[in-house]
């Protein structure tokens, strides 16, 4: 008879845990195999966007070429880390267009949207040249709210259970 309650928590914690994952996790262009990025991933026509490269030991070593339908061809040169790019004014309001990255025989696509007008992006702050310091590791992105709320789910699906398990049966004899 515990089994019910058991999989009753099981099947909670796991709702608690996919509701926790941001929904818009791998949305701003992110290929994580070789750290391709285009940021923001939302962009007005005639808006700048940065290409970026991951230049790790998995990543792409040498020299770039990004393209897309929207700007003119880009190159990352080998010691560089990041260009921008000047999206074209006649880009089309709302379509997603794919930004392609090429490094030698490494290749990879990230999508970036134009803006259909009926809000403003966020500007990132403009870095010439540097480090891009505290994104990496296991502490990006986090969100103290989703933290929060996940670890609120989850306790209270442990509590619930562990009350529904110390019930004790009914007069009825169930």
């Amino acid at each position: 008879m515990r089994a019910i309650p058991v999989a009753s928590v099981a099947l909670l914690g796991v709702a608690a845990l996919s509701a926790c994952v941001p929904a818009g996790a791998a949305v701003g262009g992110d290929n994580s195999t070789f750290g391709f990025t285009v940021h923001p991933g939302i962009v007005e026509p005639g808006g700048e966007v940065t290409l970026g490269v991951g230049r790790t030991a998995a990543g792409c070593r040498g020299r770039v070429t990004v393209t897309s339908p929207v700007f003119d061809t880009v190159t990352i040169p080998r010691h560089e880390s990041s260009a921008t790019a000047r999206v074209d004014r006649d880009a089309r309001r709302g379509a997603v267009y794919q930004v392609s990255f090429a490094c030698k025989e490494r290749t990879g696509t990230v999508n970036l949207t134009i803006a259909d007008g009926s809000h403003r992006p966020t500007p990132e702050p403009r870095h010439s040249k540097g480090v891009h310091a505290g994104e990496g590791g296991s502490v990006a992105g986090f969100d103290v709210k989703q933290i929060g709320l996940g670890v609120a789910l989850i306790a209270g699906a442990v509590g619930t259970a562990y009350h529904l398990s110390r019930r004790r049966p009914g007069g009825d004899g169930t």
